[in-house]
C-alpha cells in the first residue's frame, strides 16, 4: 500500500496567537501534536480522569496556567467541555496565553452558544491523507481503505472501517446526544453514502431512511458539524442557460463512503468512476484547506443535463473526471456547453490516460497524477 512520509498541515503560529484545529476522528490531529509540539502542556479530554477534573471545575485551567511560562497550551477535543472556552478566553485576554484547541465536532459548541473566542483564534482544519503525504498510492486499494491514516496503513481496512463507524455512532453521536434515534441515524449514514456525489434531495433520503425530511436535514447538519461530510455548491452565474442550483453532498473520505454504501469498486466499473471523482475532490478539498482557504470550489450543471464536475476559482479551471484509459470526443459535452456559455481559462479532462494531450482546441486531457502534481505545485492557474 505505502507509507506516510509527512503531513502537510502547517501550524506555525506567531507567538501569542491561538488557533482551533478541527478535523474528523482519527485524521491524525493528536499524532501531529505529539510530533510537532512535544513540549507543550497537553490537556487530553479523552482521558477520563482529565475530563472529570475539568468538567467538574473548569476554573482549574485558570488556576493552573495563569502564571504559565509555556508559550502554547494544547487542549485536545475541547468540544467535550464547552465551559473551558470561557477560561481560555480569560487567559488569552488577561495573561496573553496562547492555545491550540483541537476538536472533532463543532456542533455542541455552536448549538450551546459556546464562547468561540470572537476572532481571537485562527481556524485550521486537518483532512485525510493526500498524494503528497504517502510514498505510493494504489488507486484501487484506496477506494476500499480510504485515506484516514490508520485505515490506509492497515492490513485489514474493512475491519477498521467497521470499528470506526461503530465508535462514531457510540462516542460522537450517542455520547454527545446529537440525536436520540441512533438506529435511524445509522440507516441514514448508509443512504447518505449511496447518494454521496448526487444532487442533495432531502425527500428521497428521508423516504429511504424512514424519517421526515426535517429530521434528514438535521442529520446532514450533524455530518457537517462532525466533519464527516460537506456540501459542494453549484455554480450559479449564467448568461443563457438555466442552471441547477441544488447542492451536492459528499462524505469526507472515499473509503468511509464506500464501506457505508457496501461498495468495493473495481477498475472499469461505474462504482470506480464515482469513487475516482470523489477521491480527486478530496485532493481539491485538501488543497483548499492547507493552501488556499479562499479558493472557490463548485460544480456546474444545466437544467438540460450538461454537467462539469468541478469549477475552481472564478472559472479559472473547469474539470471533468473520467475514470477511463481513453477519453473520447463524446466525453466532452459538459465542457463544450460550459465554454459556449462562459469564458473558461482552462478546461481539463482528468483521466487514467498515461500522457497529456489536447483532445480538441482548448480542452486538455491530463493524467490524474499529472493533474495532482500541477495542483500541489500551484501550476494549475487558479
Amino acid at each position: 500500500m505505502g507509507n506516510i512520509v509527512r503531513r502537510l498541515l502547517d501550524l506555525r503560529l506567531p507567538r501569542g496567537q491561538s488557533a482551533f484545529l478541527w478535523g474528523p476522528r482519527r485524521v491524525g490531529k493528536s499524532f501531529w501534536i505529539r510530533q510537532h509540539l512535544p513540549r507543550a502542556p497537553l490537556i487530553d479530554l479523552l482521558q477520563s480522569d482529565v475530563y472529570g477534573e475539568y468538567a467538574s471545575r473548569p476554573s482549574l485551567l485558570r488556576e493552573r496556567f495563569a502564571a504559565s511560562p509555556d508559550p502554547l497550551i494544547v487542549i485536545d477535543e475541547v468540544q467535550r467541555i464547552p465551559a473551558l472556552l470561557n477560561e481560555v478566553h480569560w487567559l488569552i485576554e488577561n495573561r496573553r496565553q496562547a492555545f491550540l484547541l483541537t476538536g472533532s465536532s463543532a456542533r455542541k459548541l455552536k448549538r450551546g452558544h459556546a464562547n468561540l473566542l470572537a476572532g481571537r483564534a485562527w481556524r485550521r482544519q486537518m483532512v485525510p491523507l493526500t498524494c503528497l503525504e504517502v510514498d505510493s498510492l494504489d488507486l484501487e486499494q484506496v477506494m476500499v481503505s480510504g485515506l484516514l491514516p490508520p485505515h490506509f496503513l492497515s492490513a485489514h481496512p474493512l475491519e477498521d472501517l467497521r470499528a470506526y463507524i461503530g465508535d462514531y455512532l457510540k462516542e460522537e453521536i450517542a455520547a454527545e446526544a446529537l440525536t436520540a434515534h441512533i438506529p435511524s441515524f445509522a440507516e441514514f449514514l448508509r443512504v447518505a453514502a449511496i447518494s454521496s456525489s448526487e444532487l442533495l434531495n432531502y425527500t428521497n433520503v428521508a423516504r429511504e431512511t424512514g424519517v421526515s425530511a426535517k429530521v434528514v436535514r438535521s442529520y446532514f447538519g450533524i455530518l457537517e458539524e462532525t466533519y464527516l461530510g460537506f456540501r459542494l455548491p453549484a455554480w450559479r452565474r449564467a448568461r443563457n442557460r438555466r442552471l441547477i442550483q441544488t447542492e451536492k453532498f459528499f462524505l469526507f473520505d472515499v473509503g468511509v463512503s464506500n464501506y457505508l454504501a457496501r461498495r468495493q469498486p473495481r477498475l472499469g466499473s461505474a462504482e470506480f468512476g464515482k469513487s475516482f471523482e470523489h477521491y480527486l475532490l478530496m485532493e481539491l478539498k485538501a488543497y483548499q484547506a492547507y493552501r488556499r482557504p479562499e479558493l472557490g470550489l463548485h460544480f456546474w450543471r444545466t437544467a438540460a443535463g450538461h454537467e462539469v464536475d468541478f469549477i475552481l476559482g472564478s472559472l479559472d479551471v473547469a474539470i471533468e473526471v473520467k475514470a477511463s484509459a481513453r477519453v473520447h470526443e463524446g466525453d466532452l459535452g459538459g465542457l463544450r456547453a460550459l465554454r459556449e456559455e462562459q469564458r473558461v481559462r482552462r478546461a481539463l479532462v482528468v483521466s487514467l490516460e498515461r500522457q497529456p494531450r489536447e483532445i480538441e482546441r482548448g480542452i486538455e486531457v491530463v493524467p490524474w497524477r499529472t493533474f495532482l502534481d500541477e495542483l500541489w505545485s500551484d501550476e494549475l492557474g487558479v
